[in-house]
């Protein structure tokens, strides 16, 4: 009998290459099993829209707050038997792959006691901590017990920063970093029209750490730290306002802080009475200035020229994109966050800079980190 082995090997090659295909494929679709501990901040409409859009897969729901309970059940149609109303009993009959906490910034380190000792990874909503005591003890469990604990916001995700960190820590287009100014805010929370919940705790100091110094003064510090290389700044000076104090009696809704670097200096510009929303970065260099004027848009400019570019920044590769794909890589291995906008080290170092901010503002006087 004669074996036509060219045929033989052409069938094999094929059933190969559909075995992998296959493989790959599934391993492409896998979801992320999430915990979620807590309902009551808002950024936690974005998770669920991932879950309609079938992108993640909740497993469990950590809520103490029956209304809140009924209102995310009703809305989208999640069966009783994934909420539970604390996270340490929800983790004792439910394994995710990660926890995500939408709670009170004051209770994410409860989040990291109950999910760290069963080896489980957690990602917050910024910022970290509301002090560097509860910062550390974090860092502490996260390394005692060998997982992640890292931190999202949304700027990470705007491929005009990351095309900003490119240009001037990767290609040098702008020379040496000289002054960094960050704005970031909105009217205000009440203004805009945030739920209840969530401006419950937004306005209360002990809770969220202060009023818009904290709200969107971290974003302005983790860009800051990124872009300095995770280094601390020398000092932080922070003036505050209380503009609307009929409205937000008991926290500050303006902040201004400056960061010194031996050879650079961080101007944070955060507030509750923007006149619209904001959230943009601006990068001087000895050579160069580019600002990130929204998620995707820049304007540039260098030394010598007459007018400024304007033009929209590449689309970034999927794992950097949004935090469900950055995390997944992160869990199986494939990035270290080393010092990342969403790593344990960048945020460390912003909890500092905010709690100096802070006694800066209250003492009216520079805090040395260094």
């Amino acid at each position: 009998m004669t074996v036509n082995w060219n045929k033989y090997f052409l069938g094999y090659t094929s059933l190969i290459i559909c075995f992998l295909f296959s493989f790959f494929s599934v391993n492409a679709q896998q979801k992320l099993n999430v915990a979620i501990a807590g309902l009551n901040h808002d950024h936690v409409y974005l998770i669920m829209n991932s879950y309609q859009k079938a992108e993640v897969n909740i497993i469990g729901i950590a809520e103490s707050n029956p209304v809140l309970v009924n209102k995310f059940k009703t809305r989208y149609k999640i069966p009783d038997s994934v909420f539970y109303t604390n996270l340490p009993d929800l983790l004792k009959r439910r394994k995710p792959d990660v926890v995500l906490a939408y709670n009170a910034i004051s209770d994410h380190l409860a989040v990291v006691e109950a999910a760290a000792p069963l080896g489980i990874s957690v990602m917050v909503e910024k910022p970290l901590a509301v002090t560097v005591k509860q910062a550390e003890r974090m860092a502490a469990l996260a390394k005692q017990y060998n997982v992640h604990v890292l931190t999202n916001y949304e700027t990470t995700w705007y491929r005009s920063n990351q095309e900003i960190y490119k240009n001037v820590k990767e290609a040098n287009s702008i020379g040496p970093l000289r002054k960094i100014i960050v704005h970031d805010g909105h009217e205000g929370p009440k203004e805009i029209g945030v739920s209840k919940e969530f401006l419950s705790w937004l306005t209360d100091p002990d809770k969220n750490g202060a009023g818009a110094l904290v709200d969107f003064g971290c974003y302005g510090a983790n860009l800051m730290t990124w872009l300095m290389d995770g280094k601390e700044p020398v000092s932080v000076t922070a003036v505050t306002h209380q503009i609307k104090k009929e409205i937000y009696p008991n926290v500050d809704d303006d902040a201004t802080i400056l960061l010194e670097y031996p050879n650079a200096t961080g101007i944070i510009e955060a507030s509750w009475n923007w006149p619209f929303s904001i959230k943009d970065m601006e990068v001087f260099g000895a050579n160069g200035y580019i600002q990130a004027v929204n998620e995707k848009d820049l304007r540039a400019k260098k030394n010598g020229e007459n007018e400024y570019k304007i033009y929209q920044a590449k689309i970034l590769d999927p794992v950097y994109s949004n935090h469900l794909n950055y995390l997944s890589a992160v869990l199986k291995g494939q990035i270290n966050p080393k010092n990342d906008l969403s790593s344990l080290a960048n945020n460390l170092t912003v909890v500092k800079i905010l709690e100096a901010a802070k006694t800066s503002a209250k003492t009216g006087k520079k805090i040395m980190l260094k």
